[in-house]
């Protein structure tokens, strides 16, 4: 079996322990909680597509360990097609679902930024991480099993480093280590996707040093394994999403993130991606990511062009032509491409690690970050400014109340304009759900912060190469000092 169908994926989250929390009470089935099936019904789309014949060349690929056909979500990037095509799919999840398919894209990233590392340590250190990953990405393919990739930890003080925070386990570490496994305590924080996904992979928080060790960490488990705690956190400010009718469209998937508590959980040796290997922690997470903060663009792209087509929609709706908007429709556009070609292009300009895999290029891939976490929030904008007060101040009957027995044809006459009622409004939810709901993907902080990018971004400039191409076409051979002003 090395493609499940959308209800193989669904019944596999069935039998899972269940040990995911919201609001108090413990979700039993995620494929039919409110607050959860949605992103579910999201990420089973890409398991319907990977069977329909129009997509498979884009959603599947073969399996570079064993010959047979996978879901690329499950593979290894070993060409600038490979991560072009990270990005393309990426687009494509938002054009079907309208939301971020977490529980797969990040998990994807996580072995692909493991591989290398891993390849990495084993060369200097002579371990044998890179085949317990390969044993484990195997099985993995297998079986078609849907990943979320967990990197962010609460942190505590940032102003001090672990080892030295009040409460030791404001980052995961290592608590104890046995001849079979490791003993893990702590906690990650705002993990997308976990209620869809079957496993959950760990990656570093951030580079360490030699006291910090105990907190260079890597491995993955299932979803449900004992002394994980999940609490789900993600919800809509009136939860008008937990409604039916236009308010939940079944088309549609939904963003769901989660605190990940880690209480004394074991971890199988076989499952042990890194030790306390402190040096190769800070390339672990740039290895996750270049192809995290590239791809993101196909993602935010993806959100966008739904924004731009439901902004003529709604234009329309309201009686008025989109022409009225056309310099505002232009700027969506560039904003979508943007992303997407720098994405694009960060793929393109990489190169092959010893590996196989392929890496992509960290400058453009982190530029692309900071675009990411501003160019999305123009085009909400602009949708909402399109689409006027009814999208924007979400000032709207709910679907209950167009259809109420006793009012309802009142809310209906007055809801009305150059499409009936329900059109309009269904409209209306969809923009509004796209730039203030749980349509939105995490563009200012997913993947890490752009401040966080621009650090990359200066270390990959090399300004006095810069300077020396500046110098010989100017013709300067004077030497410049610079003035450093007095304290």
């Amino acid at each position: 079996m090395a493609l499940k169908t959308p209800e193989m994926y669904k019944e596999s989250l069935r039998k899972m322990r269940p040990n995911i929390h919201k609001f108090g009470e413990l979700i039993t089935d995620v494929t039919s909680h409110p607050a959860t099936k949605r992103t579910v019904e999201g990420h089973a789309q890409i398991f319907q597509v990977a069977l329909n014949p129009e997509y498979q060349e884009l959603v599947t690929t073969t399996s570079n360990l064993t010959g047979e056909k996978i879901s690329r979500y499950l593979s290894i990037m070993e060409s600038a097609e490979d991560a072009i095509n990270n990005c393309r799919i990426k687009r494509l999840m938002f054009h079907l679902t309208g939301t971020c398919t977490g529980g797969r894209c990040g998990g994807w990233n996580a072995i692909n930024g493991m591989w290398i590392t891993t390849y990495d340590m084993d060369q200097e250190l002579g371990t044998d991480y890179h085949q317990r990953l390969r044993d484990w990405l195997k099985q993995a393919q297998e079986n078609d099993i849907t990943i979320s990739a967990a990197l962010t930890d609460p942190k505590g003080d940032r102003s001090l480093p672990p080892h030295q925070q009040a409460d030791p386990d404001m980052n995961l570490h290592i608590v104890e280590v046995r001849d079979d496994g490791i003993v893990v305590r702590g906690a990650k924080i705002m993990i997308c996707g976990i209620a869809a996904a079957n496993e959950v992979f760990v990656i570093p928080g951030t580079g360490y040093r030699e006291p910090d060790k105990a907190y260079a960490v890597s491995f993955v488990i299932p979803k449900d394994t004992e002394g994980l705690i999940i609490v789900e956190t993600r919800h809509p400010s009136d939860m008008r999403e937990l409604e039916e009718g236009f308010d939940n469209p079944v088309q549609l998937g939904g963003t769901t993130q989660a605190y990940l508590f880690f209480e004394d959980v074991f971890v199988p040796k076989k499952r042990l991606f890194m030790c306390g290997e402190f040096k190769f922690s800070g390339s672990a997470v740039m290895n996750f990511v270049a192809p995290y903060r590239a791809a993101i663009g196909g993602c935010v792209a993806g959100q966008g062009d739904l924004m731009a087509g439901a902004s003529v929609l709604m234009a329309k709706a309201n009686g008025l032509s989109p022409r009225v908007f056309t310099e505002k429709l232009t700027k969506m556009y560039m904003n979508n491409e943007t992303t997407f070609g720098m994405g694009v292009a960060a793929a393109a300009l990489g190169k092959k690690h010893p590996s196989r895999a392929w890496m992509m290029d960290s400058l453009v891939a982190n530029v692309n970050k900071v675009y990411v976490a501003t160019l999305p929030y123009e085009t909400k904008l602009l949708a909402q400014d399109i689409g006027g007060g009814i999208v924007e101040t979400g000032c709207m009957p709910s679907y209950k109340d167009l259809y109420d027995p006793k009012y309802g044809h009142l809310v209906q006459k007055y809801l009305k304009s150059a499409v009936p009622a329900e059109v309009r409004a269904r409209l209306a939810r969809f923009v509004e759900w796209l730039t203030v709901g749980s349509g939105i993907p995490g563009c200012m902080h997913g993947g890490g912060s752009p401040e966080a990018a621009k650090l990359v971004i200066r270390a990959n400039i090399d300004v006095e190469k810069l300077v020396e191409l500046a110098r010989r076409v100017a013709g300067i051979t004077q030497e410049i000092p610079e003035r450093i002003p007095p304290q």
